[in-house]
């Protein structure tokens, strides 16, 4: 018997996949359950639809992290900070005032949790800093910290 999963089942499938299982254990253990539905007309239909609609919002992030990315290559964000004589920063510059200078800039939103920094950023100067904006696609823009 066909059945579309409804959960993750182990040693069986994911959820939402079709699999073929014996007509006992889809009545006995998956239907009472609500683990699985039989693979009837308007559950494949479903499941047709559920595959086309993920589908459709992997693109759409896909298009709009490509253009995130033409937009955030190579560009250069300035910030200021207060800092020693020697250019010693007082504190430092962390991720999440990046992603709040690439938003007043660029009004792009990107979590700080995507930003990635080669080192703590306590000094003045130039630093390359990449950002993820969606699985490898990835944009490298620099920073320039100078003191106030």
């Amino acid at each position: 018997m066909k059945v579309v999963l409804l959960q993750d089942v182990k040693a069986l499938g994911k959820k939402g996949e079709l699999v073929t299982v014996s007509d006992g254990y889809a009545r006995n253990f998956l239907f009472p359950k609500n683990i699985a539905k039989e693979a009837n007309a308007q559950a494949m239909n479903e499941l047709k639809n559920a595959e086309q609609s993920k589908k459709f919002k992997t693109d759409t992030a896909i298009a709009e992290a490509n253009k995130a990315k033409s937009e955030l290559e190579g560009s250069k964000f300035v910030m200021n900070a207060k800092a020693g004589t020697s250019g010693k920063l007082f504190g430092s510059i962390t991720a999440k005032e990046i992603s709040a200078e690439i938003k007043k800039q660029k009004g792009i939103d990107v979590d700080k949790r995507k930003i990635t920094l080669s080192s703590d950023i306590k000094t003045c100067g130039v630093y390359d800093v990449e950002v993820k904006l969606y699985t490898s696609i990835i944009a490298k823009v620099q920073v320039e910290v100078k003191p106030l």
